[in-house]
Parts: C-alpha cells; sequence; structure tokens
C-alpha cells in the first residue's frame, strides 16, 4: 500500500477506536452512486416479488422505513461493494484478518419514517460484557445524509460500554447525527448504541447500505448456503466465498493458525 494511503488507513482507524466510527467521502462517484442506488430499486421491487416484505413489523416502526435483505443475491453492484478494498482494510485493522461477512442489507428511510429501537449490532450477536471490537458495519450512503431526512443517530463513546447497564437512561437525547454525502462511506464499530433517524422531510429520501462483518468465530446473521441462488453461488468472486465461510473449513484456517503460533 502507498504511504499516503497507509497514513489516511491509520488515521481513519485511528478515528474508529477513538470515536467509534470514521467517515470516508467521496469514495463512490456521481457515476457509481446513481448506479448503486438504481440496483437497489430494482432490489427492493425484485425482493417483494420474491415473497420477501420490505417491511417487518417490530424492526421499525411503520412502513416508509423500507428494508432490502440479501443484497448479495440481487444484484452483482452489491457483491463488488461488500470487497471494496477500503472497506476491507478497515474491517480487518479493526476486528482481524480472518472474518466473516455476517448480512448486507439496506434501509431506505421514505419522508415519514420513525426511528426503530436504539440497538448496538455487537450486543445482537455476543452477550455482554462487550470488551473488544468483534464486528463493524460498513454504511454506503448513496443520498446525502443529514437529520432532516433521516441520519443514524448514535451515542457518542458507547463503544466503550461493556454492558447494558452502564448505558445512560436517556439515550436518546443524547444522540447525534451522522452527516455525509451521497458517495461516503462510514465505518461504525459494531459496540456504537445507534438508530435510524426520523425522515421529516416531505419529499426527499434516505438510502444505506448495511454490511455487517464480525470476527470469524461468530455465527453470521444469514445462512448464505441458503439464500443465495445457485447462480450467484457459482459465480461467487472466490474471495467473497470465502469471507462468506461457505468453504468446506470455514474458520478452521483460524484455528489452526492459534494452534500454530501455541505449539510453537
Amino acid at each position: 500500500m502507498p504511504k499516503k494511503s497507509l497514513r489516511r488507513l491509520n488515521q481513519q482507524l485511528q478515528s474508529l477506536k477513538t470515536d467509534g466510527y470514521c467517515i470516508l467521502a467521496d469514495v463512490l462517484d456521481a457515476a457509481e452512486v446513481k448506479a448503486a442506488r438504481r440496483a437497489l430499486i430494482y432490489a427492493a421491487v425484485e425482493s417483494k416479488r420474491r415473497g420477501v416484505p420490505t417491511y417487518v413489523q417490530g424492526l421499525d416502526p411503520n412502513e416508509e422505513n423500507v428494508r432490502v435483505f440479501n443484497l448479495l443475491d440481487l444484484d452483482p453492484i452489491f457483491r463488488k461493494l461488500i470487497l471494496q478494498p477500503q472497506a476491507i482494510a478497515l474491517v480487518q485493522a479493526l476486528i482481524g484478518e480472518h472474518f466473516l461477512i455476517s448480512n448486507f442489507t439496506a434501509n431506505i428511510a421514505m419522508p415519514g419514517s420513525e426511528s426503530m429501537a436504539i440497538h448496538a449490532d455487537q450486543a445482537i450477536v455476543i452477550p455482554e460484557p462487550w470488551l473488544q471490537p468483534w464486528a463493524i458495519n460498513i454504511i454506503w450512503c448513496l443520498d446525502d445524509v443529514y437529520p432532516d431526512n433521516g441520519a443514524t443517530l448514535y451515542l457518542p463513546g458507547s463503544h466503550h460500554v461493556a454492558r447494558i447497564s452502564e448505558l445512560p437512561r436517556d439515550m436518546k437525547s443524547a444522540m447525534v447525527p451522522f452527516e455525509a454525502s451521497a458517495g461516503s462511506m462510514i465505518a461504525m464499530d459494531g459496540r456504537l448504541w445507534h438508530t435510524s433517524g426520523e425522515n421529516v422531510t416531505r419529499d426527499q429520501e434516505r438510502a444505506l447500505l448495511f454490511g455487517y462483518y464480525t470476527a470469524g468465530f461468530i455465527r453470521p446473521q444469514v445462512n448464505w448456503n441458503a439464500s443465495l441462488s445457485a447462480h450467484t453461488l457459482d459465480t461467487l468472486d472466490a474471495r467473497l466465498f470465502d469471507f462468506l465461510g461457505l468453504g468446506a473449513t470455514a474458520n478452521l484456517r483460524q484455528s489452526s493458525v492459534i494452534l500454530d503460533s501455541e505449539d510453537r
């Protein structure tokens, strides 16, 4: 990696560790944003055609919050984004070289959408105490993100919270929004407590993609063997096949590395 790129990565990683997140502007150019957003709109339609609803009762308070699941099976553009080099570099720098892609979904906050429950993504898959980062979200902004159109709200410093009992009672009032332009990438420590913001605009949408990566010993949220079509499985990039845990050895390689080091 060039020295300039390595220096920038180290700065981003430091922000990720200190603040629980970092924002990389202009990772996607205007044409790439347009293509990804067009693919997302198609994916939402196709998902419903397949019988998978874009509104899940209990997850969001109303139908104006559109969820699209199983993105990797819906368009090749998402399989490319999940392997974006800067994203993978931050994932490996924070949670380790051996990781799994746990999920890849989208959320379109339409005008009138309301906030979901406050949560931390690592808390969903690992019980407390949360003593180190074992999960990370890579968020792709396909629209400009700002408070009025439903920017994600986060609780500053909450990635250092080890137990639920340590959280403030009124988290919502202490939360602040992520603000970023279309084409930006937000990397967020899986321990950072957050929620979707409310879209109070009349006609502005807020589309985000969420790539969720976890340490290799954590069971993924998605059973990729069951959710991906035969065509997608047959055409997967070799690295993506590995990151999805689809190989016969899964995370056995990570275990063997640990054993080898102990044998020495």
